[in-house]
């Protein structure tokens, strides 16, 4: 049985990971996924990444770096995503994952007006969701968690735009049949975003937001965390479907 491939494009910080475990893990859990079944690649540290056809799909995550650096194991990971598409890989990127996915196939990506986003936030879904296989099965709205300063400013040419935030028009795309991906964290849980919360506390006052509120509005987010585990389900790459 080919691997579940887990593309970590950075790590949590350091208070944050000792406490709480890191990316693979929070994509394992959330996914279903048995731990025998998962292959991570550090591809910012320089791992290379398998051929997309020796992977039974790829999930990838999200990172501090940001992806109009154009860092050359950035640049080579988008390179990878557009060798993937080509072969169907089923896909799933995560925030900085998300943005790498866009920017792989044409879209752009860049600071989100306004400044950054983060806390547990309201995301709409659009009628581009309406008959799509994964996010038919969301609410009209549904609560995710996010944390990021950059985002998709214009989606890569054909892919469907199916949620928003009030402030970012792109947090979930379709790119085709087996590709999508998100900008809010399916993956964290609400002990994790207090914890984003708390470290970006200083930041989040310096821009004009108030931490104490967004730490307030930290709740479950069973529905986008259900998004990631039914993409597994779907391809295949847990178990039943």
């Amino acid at each position: 049985m080919k691997p579940v491939l887990i593309i970590r494009t950075g790590r949590a910080p350091d208070d944050i990971r000792a406490r709480h475990g890191d990316f693979p893990h929070w994509f394992r859990l959330a996914s279903e996924l048995a731990p025998a079944r998962v292959r991570v690649v550090d591809v910012q540290a320089g791992e290379p990444l398998p051929a997309p056809g020796e992977v039974a799909g790829a999930l990838i995550t999200g990172s501090a770096a940001m992806v109009t650096e154009r860092a050359a194991w950035s640049e080579r990971t988008a390179g990878w995503i557009r060798d993937a598409m080509d072969a169907e890989l089923p896909m799933f990127g995560v925030c900085y994952g998300h943005q790498l996915m866009a920017h792989a196939l044409g879209g752009r990506v860049d600071y989100l007006p306004g400044g950054r986003e983060i806390g547990t936030l309201p995301i709409e879904l659009l009628p581009g969701a309406r008959h799509d296989p994964l996010a038919a099965a969301l609410p009209a709205v549904f609560r995710a968690h996010t944390t990021h300063e950059q985002s998709v400013l214009e989606p890569p040419p054909g892919a469907t735009v199916m949620a928003r935030s009030a402030r970012d028009p792109h947090h979930l795309l379709r790119y085709g049949r087996n590709a999508v991906s998100v900008q809010f964290h399916p993956e964290f849980n609400a002990d994790v975003m207090r914890a984003y919360i708390r470290r970006k506390r200083e930041a989040m006052h310096r821009e004009g937001f108030d931490p104490h509120h967004a730490y307030r509005q930290v709740a479950a987010t069973p529905m986008a965390r259900r998004l990631l585990r039914h993409f597994a389900r779907h391809h295949g790459l847990s178990g039943s479907r």
